[in-house]
């Protein structure tokens, strides 16, 4: 049966990529107590048949740490031999244990990987909730912990008395072997009854693990209203959804447009430019058109590709900033300028038929109205700047 959300609503959905970051983030991952008990066991179980198998070369070498060919600065020898012995006890203690500790980090790699949570270590109120400790006792969970370790106590008790009864008469054998051979027998029988038992909490360490995987994902379900939730917290609702995409249609728009306005650059009259931001390509042709119309217009890289096609192709480029801000921020790609710039614009006009005359004359001081002044964002400017 699936649980119920906060909302009234079955959790039914498989949990969003945000939801399982969250659950990280608050140290709820896949883990597996038994998985680590039965990685810890073979991995000791392991290095004490290797021990076994280093025992005459081990011992030999030990008992060298102890063996005095003289009496002469005997105090000092033994007190170096001691601290000799302690140093190869700590080595073969870290040879030892690091590999389990590898084997463990291992183990947690592979089932739910390595995390660190800060959230998990603060006191949450709620675990000192006396009702819901009670609850926490008997819920299902509980229930399966009980299982689970009535079934280990059960099989490591089983895999003991099925390996030992039969080697009982062998072990009696061996009370009354020499010393040497009293150790191998034991050894054999003691990795065999281990080995018997690893292989007991292999099969609860793989219960156990399919458990906590399906026990994980079903804590992580998600209702369908969560789901929705979560969609307006991330994305907005539909409405501002909707209007993003709008808005980011018309900028693709506008983006083509500009681009392909860039083929007509070859075929403006004039160009007039704030050369760092701005470039605006103008057509006018008495006769066929009204008033100027823009043909491309653009900022930045932009601009600068309309003020190189115009000098390629042998359009004048004239550097007049104030214009050039007033018909980008006021004018449209192939609609005419707007009639308050007719003056200005017409000046521009007027310059770039005396050039193409042939006339050596300087640009005139081109006044654009107060009203259409703007600064590089496109906010008013104050004041009589020309």
């Amino acid at each position: 049966m699936a649980e119920e959300g906060g909302d009234g609503q079955e959790k039914t959905e498989e949990p969003t990529p945000k939801r399982r970051q969250q659950a990280r983030e608050d140290g709820q991952i896949i883990t597996s107590k038994e998985t680590f008990v039965f990685v810890s066991m073979a991995g000791a179980v392991g290095l004490l048949a290797l021990a076994f198998a280093l025992m005459p070369r081990a011992a030999s070498a030990w008992a060298g740490y102890f063996r005095f060919d003289g009496i002469a600065h005997l105090d000092s020898l033994i007190a170096g031999r001691t601290v000799d012995a302690l140093v190869a006890v700590v080595m073969v203690t870290l040879a030892a244990g690091l590999p389990l500790a590898a084997l463990t980090l291992f183990a947690q790699a592979a089932t739910g990987g390595l995390n660190f949570a800060p959230k998990a270590l603060g006191l949450k109120m709620n675990k000192l909730d006396p009702l819901k400790g009670m609850q926490r006792m008997i819920s299902m969970r509980s229930l399966v912990e009980l299982v689970k370790a009535v079934l280990k106590v059960t099989l490591l008790i089983g895999a003991a008395a099925a390996i030992m009864i039969p080697q009982l008469p062998i072990l009696d054998r061996l009370v009354f072997s020499a010393p040497g051979d009293a150790l191998d027998g034991f050894g054999v029988v003691l990795l065999k009854v281990l080995g018997a038992q690893c292989a007991g909490l292999l099969l609860i360490g793989g219960i156990d693990l399919a458990y906590q995987v399906h026990s994980h994902g079903k804590k992580l379900r998600m209702s369908r209203q969560e789901i929705k939730d979560e969609a307006k917290q991330t994305e907005g609702s539909p409405e501002v959804k909707g209007q993003i995409r709008r808005r980011q249609i018309e900028a693709s728009r506008k983006g083509a447009r500009r681009r392909k306005a860039l083929e007509d650059v070859p075929n403006a009259t004039s160009i007039v430019t704030n050369p760092t931001h701005f470039a605006v390509a103008l057509r006018y042709e008495p006769g066929k058109t009204d008033a100027p119309v823009i043909v491309a217009m653009g900022d930045g890289a932009m601009a600068h590709r309309i003020m190189a096609i115009g000098q390629e192709a042998g359009v004048h480029v004239l550097r007049v900033p104030l214009l050039a801000r007033a018909l980008y921020f006021t004018g449209e790609i192939g609609r005419e300028i707007t009639p308050e710039l007719y003056v200005a614009v017409a000046a521009i006009e007027a310059h770039v038929y005396r050039l193409n005359q042939g006339l050596d004359v300087s640009l005139p001081d081109i006044e654009v109205p107060s009203d259409l002044r703007f600064d590089e964002t496109g906010h008013p400017l104050k004041g009589t700047r020309t």
